[in-house]
């Protein structure tokens, strides 16, 4: 599926929106040893849904997390996977996510499988808020996201309101 339009991440305020960490970081959909990633969501209420996640995964208090930079790129003409439905995700013996670290390791498989297949990425239900959906874009081994653009954000510095349809 070519995937393009407006997703959303957050970052610490200030940060380069396209930031990674070195090294980089192992997520529900690869291993950083192997492929870094960059996630998106596909709009601002999973985006905070998968931070409360993020937060609660780590016994964070929001309010020690803020302020936030909320960035809104442009994705164009990105060829992904498509996982975005539990019978998609059936067809390659996984569930739906759900949220916890503890079953990641089928998910990074077929994520890295994906990525070793030439995929650019993938588009799946997020584990935060199953009702949206999550981009997760390999990023080449020192290669641009020229695809992945950020294009504005807003600072944000007050504890956002839960989303709905979240769960932690």
């Amino acid at each position: 599926m070519t995937v393009t339009g407006r997703w959303w991440r957050h970052v610490p305020a200030g940060a380069d929106p396209l930031r990674r960490p070195s090294p980089p970081g192992d997520n529900r959909w690869q291993r950083g040893s192997l492929v870094d990633a960059l996630y998106l969501a596909e709009d601002e209420a999973c985006a905070w849904a998968e931070w409360y996640r993020h937060l609660a995964e780590a016994a964070i208090p929001p309010a020690s997390a803020l302020p936030r930079d909320l960035w809104c790129y442009e994705v164009t003409a990105l060829d992904v996977a498509d996982l975005s439905d539990a019978a998609r995700l059936a067809r390659i013996g996984l569930s739906v996510p759900r949220p916890g670290r503890r079953g990641w390791r089928p998910y990074q498989a077929v994520g890295e499988q994906l990525h070793h297949d030439g995929w650019r990425g993938l588009i799946a239900p997020s584990a935060a808020r199953p009702a949206s959906l999550v981009l997760a874009v390999f990023i080449p081994a020192g290669g641009p996201l020229g695809d992945v653009v950020p294009i504005a954000s807003t600072q944000v510095a007050d504890v956002p309101v839960p989303p709905t349809g979240m769960r932690t």
